[in-house]
């Protein structure tokens, strides 16, 4: 089961009872509290909230209105559980950002078919979301995306004080590649490319993108000069050690990449924005290049 299901309610026997309702639909995570529930949210998004609104501490109205003001987790579908079957109840709920309305004693048939409708619904949604999210041909996050990421980022970034670091990836001579080994040979590449990238960001936070093209981007948060110029290195090597044949290159029998590195560090971000970022990483892509390709160049705003 891919799917999963995140119960909330903190009477216990609610919890037990509606997990054996829904038991083999997905899999199921529980929480008594409010708080406790947000927690695991961030920690791995579940995709349906079965959420009761009236509990100790964070209500379910305020944990569902925490759960739409989260980007991250503002996708995911809320039903309330409730004893409340007033329509001022259901009100409240929908407006807190719910999607459906379930009243106590629950109905077992009734649950299942809403959870599977929620569930099937998400499952929709989320393929649509990767459509337009995501480079068809790497699997990487495309360009819009990509801005969306760092955009976000560089604002965890600003508020913490935290450097952040952007690697610009470009295929050394892919256009020859391209005239070399036809366009299937070049996809067949790109591909190679970006799964090796995949490997270099290593944390959660970290992202790759494809910009277009043969050009792709590193996103490293939280990372300064150092840590930036080692991923680089990694990069490099990486590439290296995949040992693609590139008859044409004329930077090495095999296929490489010359990467820019632009490290901003949280006291300059003041004076910055996202695209400063972009313009730096370029730069030290243009220089890396200009000292003779298959290397790394860095730049650090000031």
């Amino acid at each position: 089961m891919s799917q999963s299901i995140l119960i909330v309610d903190d009477n216990t026997g609610m919890v037990q009872l509606m997990a054996r309702m829904l038991k083999g639909v997905a899999r199921l995570r529980f929480a008594t509290r409010g708080d406790e529930a947000l927690k695991l949210m961030l920690e791995s998004a579940p995709d349906l909230v079965l959420l009761d609104a009236e509990m100790p501490g964070m209500s379910g109205y305020e944990v569902c209105e925490a759960i739409r003001a989260d980007a991250t987790l503002a996708d995911i579908p809320v039903i309330f559980v409730t004893g409340h079957g007033e329509t001022d109840a259901e009100v409240r709920g929908l407006e807190a950002g719910a999607v459906d309305f379930i009243t106590k004693p629950v109905n077992e048939a009734l649950l299942l078919a809403r959870v599977r409708t929620q569930l099937r619904l998400k499952s929709m949604a989320d393929e649509l979301r990767s459509m337009a999210t995501t480079d068809g041909l790497t699997g990487l996050a495309n360009r819009r995306h990509f801005d969306e990421l760092m955009r976000r980022e560089w604002q965890r970034c600003a508020r913490t004080g935290s450097s952040i670091a952007l690697l610009m990836a470009d295929i050394d001579h892919f256009k020859r590649y391209n005239d070399s080994y036809g366009h299937p040979g070049g996809d067949a590449c790109l591909q190679a490319v970006a799964k090796a990238l995949t490997l270099v960001a290593r944390r959660p936070a970290d992202r790759v993108g494809r910009l277009g093209g043969e050009e792709f981007v590193v996103l490293l948060p939280d990372t300064d000069v150092a840590g930036g110029q080692e991923v680089a290195e990694h990069a490099v090597k990486l590439i290296q050690a995949l040992a693609l044949p590139h008859v044409a290159s004329l930077t090495a029998e095999h296929v490489t990449i010359s990467v820019g590195v632009a490290v901003c560090t949280g006291q300059d971000m003041a004076r910055h924005d996202p695209q400063s970022l972009y313009s730096a990483a370029d730069h030290a892509l243009y220089a890396a290049k200009a000292q003779g390709r298959n290397r790394w160049a860095a730049e650090v705003m000031g």
